[in-house]
């Protein structure tokens, strides 16, 4: 009972006219970001990063939420009429849907889409209202060891699942591990790796970082390498379906739920596997089997959708309850938590539990926003397309530019905002993933402080991190994510030689 009161009060919470209107606001530019193809959620919430100087904490994740789950809906828009997918969990969306755009049936397309993000969203928000306060309770109880090797664990999984090699996830995660030790150390008072200057001896800025890693790097690549594509467009029918589309629409949706939570919850690669899972499960099981990559299958739509949804708010348990992210967007809203000295964790639930159940409860109020806006303003979302890139992506820089120098009102800032961008530039230029530099960023110096923690509760031996089960356990699971992949690599060249 203590949980619904503690959600009812998120509710009281979030549904202030002041928490409405932000929830309205990222939803709306949420569902934006989504319908134009690459900015993506993580770059949006990095560019708006900055207003956590000035906008109150509950307000402004109210916000950065609204944006993350706005962006799954839009996505689906671009994907179904004009074959562009706004987002890489839409890609699977664009297979079915625009095929049912293109044999007249875009309304219904557009419809399971919507109505299956809402279904998959809301079922999979009453489970985190169930299981994060339990994850949290049973996170309590670990100590320094076990979180430790669960931010090494965390380390692993995304550097093994995020880039397209583990050596360039690996890469990726050492240059934010180095940017973390910039700075005064925390036991001793040194200072490291500053070069002397003073602007570093508070270390970098985690906003900083990340819109030079996510906007400045995505706009300076789109206008080196990345020429202008035109799509057909196709005509609309009206946004509703059928009874019996309903029929065919509704198994799908809760089979992708089922499929899309449990990848949300861990370091597997985002939205992209549940998605195809659900498509591939959808393609098996339907009994309409000839329309699939033909005329459009419904439940192709239907699924996939769902999946991304589920898993993305499914993403919120480790970022809420262990501090662990999970996908690129998780990573910069836990650099948002830490610019007002926010640490996510099990202690958040008791430490800030009115900003966690008004996140939570948010989640439910902007799910019923995202219906509204996205059956009624497909036309507007798709007019959004003809923007020139150009404007496009000059503001963006200039949003950077501005938010950043905002901060402190440094020049230097602006210098190390850039340079970092071109950094991000020749990151995604040779295929070497971002996400992970802001994890180890990040984690990293936590990752150092319950690493010294470990050892002196373990008298200066190492043997601490294998006599506790917990410990041992996560230490298992480190080694696992290593080689496990490699293992099954090795196997498949070997039935390929044999």
């Amino acid at each position: 009972m203590d949980l619904w009161n503690q959600l009812l009060q998120g509710f009281a919470t979030a549904g202030t006219p002041v928490n409405l209107l932000w929830a309205l606001l990222g939803c709306t530019l949420g569902t934006a970001v989504g319908v134009l193809p690459g900015i993506g959620p993580a770059t949006a919430v990095a560019m708006l990063l900055p207003i956590t100087l000035k906008v109150d904490p509950t307000a402004s994740m109210i916000f950065f939420a609204g944006i993350y789950y706005g962006a799954m809906y839009g996505g689906s828009t671009t994907s179904i009429l004009l074959n562009t997918p706004g987002e890489a969990g839409s890609m699977v969306t664009a297979m079915e849907g625009n095929l049912m755009a293109k044999h007249g049936r875009a309304g219904a397309a557009l419809a399971t889409a919507a109505i299956g993000s809402f279904v998959a969203g809301t079922i999979a928000t009453v489970l985190v209202t169930l299981f994060a306060p339990l994850v949290a309770r049973y996170a309590v109880l670990l100590g320094p060891p076990e979180y430790f090797l669960l931010m090494v664990l965390a380390f692993c999984a995304v550097s093994a699942v995020l880039g397209k090699s583990t050596l360039r996830g690996l890469t990726a995660l050492f240059v934010g591990l180095a940017m973390g030790l910039v700075g005064l150390d925390q036991i001793s008072g040194q200072a490291r790796y500053t070069g002397g200057v003073p602007e570093l001896l508070d270390g970098l800025e985690v906003v900083l970082v990340a819109v030079g890693l996510f906007a400045v790097a995505e706009a300076l690549h789109v206008v080196l390498y990345e020429g202008r594509v035109v799509e057909s467009r196709h005509a609309m029918s009206r946004v509703h379906m059928s009874r019996q589309e309903w029929r065919r629409s509704w198994p799908a949706w809760l089979r992708a739920t089922a499929i899309g939570f449990p990848f949300g919850t861990v370091p597997a690669g985002g939205s992209e596997i549940p998605t195809f899972l659900s498509y591939a499960a959808e393609k098996k099981l339907s009994p309409h089997k000839a329309e699939f990559g033909t005329t459009g299958a419904i439940e192709g739509v239907a699924g996939p959708e769902a999946a991304n949804n589920a898993a993305i708010t499914a993403t919120l348990i480790p970022l809420l309850t262990l501090g662990i992210p999970t996908s690129n967007t998780t990573a910069i809203l836990l650099g948002a938590f830490q610019n007002y000295g926010i640490n996510p964790g099990p202690q958040l639930f008791d430490t800030n539990s009115a900003l966690v159940w008004a996140l939570i409860a948010s989640l439910y109020i902007g799910n019923v926003m995202l219906l509204i806006l996205n059956l009624p303003l497909v036309g507007l979302w798709v007019r959004l397309l003809k923007l020139p890139k150009a404007p496009l992506y000059a503001g963006i820089l200039i949003f950077a530019t501005v938010g950043v120098y905002g901060m402190r009102q440094s020049a230097f800032d602006l210098f190390l905002l850039y340079g970092i961008g071109l950094l991000g530039l020749v990151m995604r230029r040779f295929d070497f993933p971002t996400a992970p530099v802001v994890v180890g960023m990040i984690l990293g110096p936590l990752a150092e402080a319950q690493l010294r923690n470990a050892v002196a509760i373990g008298e200066g031996h190492w043997t601490v991190f294998v006599q506790r089960p917990a410990s041992a356990v996560l230490l298992v699971a480190v080694v696992a994510v290593l080689l496990l992949p490699r293992l099954a690599a090795w196997r498949r060249r070997a039935r390929a030689a044999g």
